[in-house]
């Protein structure tokens, strides 16, 4: 069964890999701009739409993605009882 180390790493794949093919799509409709066709224009704007609701997915997986290591530090600081950044410092060298 997979664990939640996997589930990060597929998680942080997933995130690299939408990124990837936002930035892939950006290239795209900005190398096809020269292009005046009505099929070309239609594929554009089907494209730029879906460039746009990627775009918002991967702000809200990037959100929780950070809030979850967020959560993940206030636990880990709880249960070691770190109170100071020093203690969390030394922690991390440990």
């Amino acid at each position: 069964m997979d664990g939640p180390e996997h589930s990060i790493h597929t998680q942080e794949r997933l995130i690299g890999d939408l990124r990837q093919v936002i930035e892939n799509a950006e290239e795209l409709l900005k190398n096809t701009d020269q292009y005046n066709g009505a099929l070309y224009q239609h594929a554009r704007a089907k494209l730029s739409q879906a460039l746009h609701a990627a775009t918002e997915e991967l702000a809200r997986f990037e959100d929780a993605q950070l809030t979850r290591m967020i959560a993940a530090t206030h636990a880990a600081n709880q249960l070691h009882n770190d109170r100071t950044g020093e203690a969390r410092l030394m922690r991390a060298f440990h």
